[in-house]
């Protein structure tokens, strides 16, 4: 079993409430076949609850209900399962281009039988027109400037790009001004989430489209 803190475990209750078990399932996945798979590395198994999925699930707050989400670049999940396990609500869509990763997730998604996730292989830019959805999210993808041009045109003209970013999200911003507005982007600012269950908020970078 990965530790939790009291801390922790008390803000995974409130992120999470009757589906923590399922949330302590795919902790155990990414501190064991995950890390042996090289989805992650050994060091980040002690912060798999901070750090990491709860650093991705509060993001839920910021999305409509009933939406319909793509996640680019899911890598291990984050934030895409841990948004699926959070809010069985969504429609989850895991955009991966890497087979070792996809297998790893389907493997996870079907022990957690998980009916609201699917896993399509291929490169953001190569599902565009294949995916019909509301909300994009990504996490340690590329910079803002790249980013916005995967994430952007998924969204057919409108909708939300909602990218977790560290301290520099506000330049992130600068820079890439003036291709989102190119690509559509209507407004865009740095929102946070989780302030009221997590010990370190979550910066995000929210992109109206």
């Amino acid at each position: 079993m990965v530790e939790i803190t009291p801390a922790e475990h008390t803000a995974a209750v409130k992120v999470f409430g009757p589906r923590l078990p399922l949330a302590e399932r795919y902790v155990e996945h990414l501190a064991t076949s995950g890390m042996e798979r090289g989805l992650l590395g050994p060091r980040e198994v002690p912060r798999l609850w901070s750090r990491h999925v709860l650093n991705c699930a509060v993001v839920a707050d910021l999305i409509p209900d009933s939406s319909r989400v793509a996640d680019v670049g899911s890598g291990a999940g984050l934030p895409g399962l841990c948004l699926a396990i959070a809010r069985p609500d969504l429609t989850m869509t895991l955009i991966e281009p890497l087979e070792r990763r996809v297998t790893w997730l389907n493997e996870v998604i079907d022990d957690l039988g998980l009916e609201n996730v699917e896993v399509i292989r291929g490169r953001a830019e190569q599902v565009v027109g294949k995916v019909e959805v509301d909300v994009v999210t990504a996490r340690a993808v590329s910079a803002l400037t790249g980013l916005a041009g995967l994430t952007i045109p998924l969204l057919k003209g409108s909708g939300v790009v909602l990218a977790i970013k560290g301290r520099s999200a506000a330049e992130e911003i600068e820079k890439a001004a003036k291709q989102i507005r190119r690509l559509g982007g209507k407004e865009t600012s740095v929102v946070t989430a989780g302030e009221d269950v997590l010990e370190e908020h979550t910066t995000v970078v929210r992109i109206v489209v």
